[in-house]
């Protein structure tokens, strides 16, 4: 047996993506920025910085034995439950787009939930890999995760992230469903919360709009429908080669949160189909190599942190990019690495760095 260096491919294609979102960042938002800041490079400067704190976090952590975060998988889990709560806090947490989900730091603001997906894939792996001769029992292999989740979920809801939440679950299921949970203990957990989903869903307006945008957006194109045709129109006008980097014309006030949620659709307007394909291949490539980590981790927690992080991922990017292309309603979910956003891209390079130490610690036969 013999042991592996980094798996380089994931390191290239992460950096990659991540300089690739700084710049359409730019292009994505110099008009708003000019507009609203007076500094058409207002948000580059911010997604650049994150983005250079981001590859120092992902140095360190592909340095540092994955090994060690099983130590701190409860303190960390802790720690961001508790600055879940604390966008709650007058004075400490921040208010945009009329949900708390933010506290506000010198310069800038952090987003808890962002750091607490990461915490409770680490968590999961830790008592997973503890109880592993318990988890086909309800009692401990079951509820106890159903506790920890719901009470993580509780929280966003209340800052009003249904898409987090959403995500934060379906990881959850799947990692606990490869620990060895039996798999009626998950299917029976998503049918009682099916009608719980539903309800969210109906109790907000803004809700209830994006799903009958999503079913009808030429119902009401001028409101509902506006920014969902907006999105496939970029996508259109883009054709097979786009209309070249910085040229397009949705960012130019017609779709809203052009650099955030949207972005993949001014890729496509920009960059055109085929750089469309091969963000998604590039994207693909990291899950089903990441997910080859997990096969060949050297120990139960290794797996599991390794196809948690892998999964996280590639939901996230899976949802971004369906809700840009119209197949998926619109959850307010950022695109992985690409996306304007200083804590998902900070947390995304610190979890891929975690990745990539375990990466290097496995093992398979020479050939």
């Amino acid at each position: 047996m013999v042991k592996r260096e980094y798996d380089n491919t994931i390191l290239i294609l992460t950096v990659a993506l991540a300089c690739f979102g700084v710049m359409m960042v730019y292009s994505a938002s110099s008009m708003m920025a000019l507009k609203v800041h007076g500094d058409g490079f207002y948000f580059l400067k911010r997604q650049g910085v994150f983005a250079l704190l981001g590859f120092a976090a992902l140095a360190i952590t592909m340095r540092i034995d994955y090994h060690w975060w099983r130590k701190l998988a409860v303190p960390l889990l802790l720690l961001c439950t508790l600055l879940l709560a604390a966008v709650f806090i007058p004075g400490v947490g921040a208010k945009a787009g009329g949900a708390y989900r933010w506290i506000r730091m010198p310069g800038f603001t952090f987003q808890p939930s962002e750091a607490a997906k990461l915490a409770l894939i680490f968590y999961l792996a830790h008592s997973a890999t503890k109880k592993e001769d318990r988890l086909k029992d309800f009692r401990y292999g079951f509820v106890p995760y159903m506790v920890v989740l719901l009470m993580l979920i509780g929280l966003m809801l209340a800052q009003r992230d249904l898409g987090g939440s959403a995500t934060m679950a379906a990881v959850t299921g799947s990692m606990l469903l490869v620990a060895g949970t039996r798999w009626r203990y998950l299917v029976s957990s998503v049918i009682v919360a099916m009608p719980t989903l539903v309800y969210f869903i109906m109790q907000e307006e803004y809700r209830r709009k994006r799903i009958m945008a999503f079913w009808d957006p030429w119902q009401d194109p001028f409101d509902t429908g506006f920014q969902v045709i907006q999105s496939q129109m970029g996508f259109g006008l883009g054709g097979l080669m786009g209309q070249g980097l910085g040229e397009g014309k949705q960012k130019l006030f017609y779709l809203p949160e052009a650099h955030t949620d949207f972005i993949f659709s001014i890729i496509g307007e920009e960059m055109g189909y085929v750089t469309v394909a091969l963000i998604i291949t590039m994207y693909l490539v990291v899950v089903l190599l990441g997910l080859r980590v997990a096969y060949q981790a050297p120990d139960g927690f290794g797996r599991l942190t390794a196809f948690g992080i892998s999964i996280l991922f590639g939901l996230q990017a899976f949802a971004n990019m369906g809700v840009a292309m119209s197949m998926l309603p619109n959850k307010g979910l950022a695109l992985p690495l690409i996306s304007y956003g200083g804590t998902s891209l900070l947390c995304t390079l610190f979890s891929i760095g975690v990745l990539l130490n375990i990466s290097s610690q496995t093992v398979r036969s020479p050939s």
